[in-house]
């Protein structure tokens, strides 16, 4: 299992990672716009503020979720339970694992449960 653990802390680390840059761009866009009564839904010059805000704010989440999953991984790793079905109790097949380190369920539970 230390493979796993090597896996799941990089993608941890790549998940803080893009949760920090995303925050970081958030924060300079709310810095930038401050004060500014720019009408910038119709600028044909380029994206808009709620574009962008609406784009970063979707990566910082898809960042945070997969942060949670791979905190739960590496819980259930610590646990003894990783790898492990959460539904069925078998073993979860490892090109699954090595696919999505995070997987919580075997190929056919995953497929009966629509995940």
């Amino acid at each position: 299992m230390t493979d796993a653990r090597e896996v799941l802390d990089r993608l941890r680390a790549d998940a803080v990672a893009r949760m920090e840059s995303t925050r970081v761009t958030l924060d300079e866009l709310t810095h930038d716009r401050e004060g500014s009564n720019d009408d910038d839904e119709h600028d044909p010059e380029g994206v808009t503020l709620s574009s962008e805000w609406s784009r970063l704010t979707g990566l910082a989440e898809a960042a945070a979720s997969e942060l949670r999953q791979v905190d739960d991984a590496i819980a259930r790793l610590d646990a003894g339970a990783y790898g492990v079905c959460a539904n069925c109790g078998r073993p979860i097949p490892a090109g699954r694992l090595e696919v999505r380190p995070f997987a919580t369920h075997c190929v056919a539970c995953a497929e009966k449960l629509g995940r």
